[in-house]
Parts: C-alpha cells; structure tokens; sequence
C-alpha cells in the first residue's frame, strides 16, 4: 500500500564542504550549480526546499509520495478540499530549472502550484525527477514516463488514498514550466509516438492535454530574442550565458543545440506530423529570451496540423510565476492560472 510520507526535500543536494579538494570550477550559473574539474557538483541552496505544510486559507492539503525509491523519484501532490463530491482533473508537474537544478519541494514552486491547485479545481502531482549533469537526458524523461506509469498502476489497483479518492483518472494534463515544459513535451512525444496496441497499456490513464509554460529549447542559430532581449535581473531569471550553460550540461555527450531534445523543429527531429500529439496550450513571457523559439514551436504544431493556442505574457520574463513578486507578476500570473483553468475545463467537458 502506498501512503503519504513526509520526505527531505535536500536528500540529493550533496553540499560541497571543502571546495578546494575538487580542483577549479569549469562551469557555474549565477551560483545555482557548480561543476568542479574532477565531476563533483555542488547546488548551494539558494531558494530554499520546504516541507508540505500550507496556509488553511490556501485551501489545499499536500503530501510526499515515493514513486522509486531506487533512483528517488518522488512526487508532491496538492489536493484541493474545497470540491465536495467531484472527481477532479489531475495535472503532472515538472519543475524547471535547466535540467540542473531545482526540487519539487523549491518554497517557490510550492507556493505556486498550491495556488494553481486551488484556482483551478485539480489535484496537481509535482514530480522530483533526476538532475544532470550527474544524469544527463533522456534520464529526466525517463523518469517523468515512469511516474505516468506509477500513476497508471495507482488508477488500476482502485486504492482510496487520500488523494487518489478525489481523482478523475479519465482527465489526465502532461504540464511543466522551462525545462519542466520540456520534459513534458517531450514524454508527450514518446506517448505520441506509441502504436495503439501500446498506447492501450497506459488505460485508464486518459490524456487530455499538454500545458507548457515558457518551454526550454535552444538551438544553434539564435533567434532575435536571444540576441536582442534585454535581460535585467528583475524581468527574466534566464541568460543566455546561463541557457547554454544548462545545455552542455544536459544533453549527451557529442550532441549540440539542435539535437531533436533541445530544437524540436531542427532538420531530422521527429516529423511532428507524424506524431498524435494532445491538444497543446504555450504560455510565453515577452521578456523571455525564449520568446522567439516559443512561438516558432507553435508555428510549427500549427503547421503540423497540431491542436495547439498560445498566449503571450506582456512585461514580465521568463518564470516570473514562481521567481517575481512585482505587482505586474502576480496579475500575469493570475492571468495565466485562469487561462490554465480554461484550458483544462473546455478539455474535461
């Protein structure tokens, strides 16, 4: 039987004690990850992980739950308890953070996802998946198909935990924001790209969509936004310098920007036209350096003859949700939470 368990969000945060021991730093981004010469990998604690504990007045209960105890994947649930007698959506989180960095358990992302819980009226399962470099991609996807199958597994049994009693397993939504937008598209793909006699296996998981929010990709060529876009520290929370930084990190060894993981619409990625995609929802920031690539992303599923609306967030950069507390975050920010809202509702009808 699996229950509720309270989990140390820092378990996978080995802090360096003595640096010098591991010879010079190779790579850095703005103190959120260090790569030492000899491999070591030290992530100071610069948003801090917080346990599940909420506010009453939020309006949510949340709990750990242990997906793989062998490579401690783990998932944070929110339960809204305001919505009696009504099975409701359920909403598969990824976190962002370049592939390098970031927790399900981030202050930041609780909060978030605790609010959009709420506003939105579904349970929303937030996954802790495996952080390069020390697990480079395709180990995040694997472990995002991996909690769609434990989740598939959880809807089979008929348990009545404390969460699962309260699920519409029927209306399922693949979402994520930066790199989590990116692994969500990218399992989205894998699934989309089952024959039916497979895709019958994730029953009675039912998909219904995909949201990505300010998704990560990246390319060779730059695009106007990259080149262009002013970045002061309070618009956007994503450099350049920091986004190819997070690129060498991630992908696999001998691969570039425009390997099909990183530039979905490079030449000899995946024929999206191929691929039976779900309905897809883009939510982009002006400010983003990603901007540019966002919409190229849609243009192409547009082209592709993909279901797929996207909106565009004015002022405010990229993971302004989670990471801004202006004024003119906080409404973007409810804005696209009632956008999110929309989508899954006109879905779940």
């Amino acid at each position: 039987m699996v229950t509720a368990m309270t989990i140390d969000p820092c378990l996978n945060l080995e802090m360096c004690r003595d640096p010098n021991q591991h010879g010079a730093v190779v790579e850095d981004i703005q103190g959120l990850i260090r790569v030492y010469k000899d491999g070591y990998v030290d992530r100071p604690q610069i948003v801090p992980c917080v346990s599940t504990a909420l506010a009453l007045e939020l309006g949510v209960t949340s709990g750990d739950i242990v997906i793989d105890k062998f490579t401690n994947i783990w998932a944070r649930f929110y339960v809204p308890i305001n919505f009696h007698n009504t099975k409701l959506p359920l909403l598969v989180y990824f976190h962002g953070g370049g592939f390098c960095v970031g927790s399900a358990a981030w202050s930041c992302y609780h909060m978030f996802l605790a609010r959009l819980a709420n506003r939105a009226g579904c349970i929303i399962m937030s996954i802790n998946y495996r952080l390069a470099p020390e697990n480079p991609l395709p180990a995040a996807y694997e472990d995002g198909f991996k909690a769609l199958m434990w989740l598939k597994h959880q809807a089979q049994s008929g348990a009545m935990d404390w969460w699962s009693r309260k699920c519409n397993f029927s209306n399922i939504f693949i979402a994520g924001d930066s790199a989590g937008a990116n692994i969500a598209y990218n399992v989205a793909t894998r699934i989309g790209s089952l024959s039916e006699r497979e895709s019958a296996a994730l029953k009675p998981l039912n998909l219904k969509g995909t949201i990505l929010i300010q998704p990560f990709f990246g390319g060779e060529a730059r695009t106007c936004s990259e080149k262009y876009m002013l970045q002061p520290a309070k618009s956007s929370a994503l450099t350049l310098a920091a986004s190819d930084t997070y690129w060498r990190l991630a992908l696999p060894c001998g691969t570039n920007r425009d390997h099909q993981w990183c530039n979905p619409v490079a030449k000899g990625s995946i024929n999206l036209a191929e691929l039976r995609l779900f309905p897809t929802m883009v939510c982009i920031s002006e400010m983003d350096i990603l901007k540019d690539r966002n919409l190229e992303f849609c243009g192409a599923l547009d082209r592709a003859g993909k279901k797929v609306e996207h909106v565009v967030y004015k002022g405010v950069g990229h993971a302004f949700q989670v990471l801004s507390k202006s004024q003119l975050s906080q409404t973007r920010t409810h804005e696209m939470m009632s956008h999110i809202k929309a989508f899954i509702c006109h879905r779940c009808a």
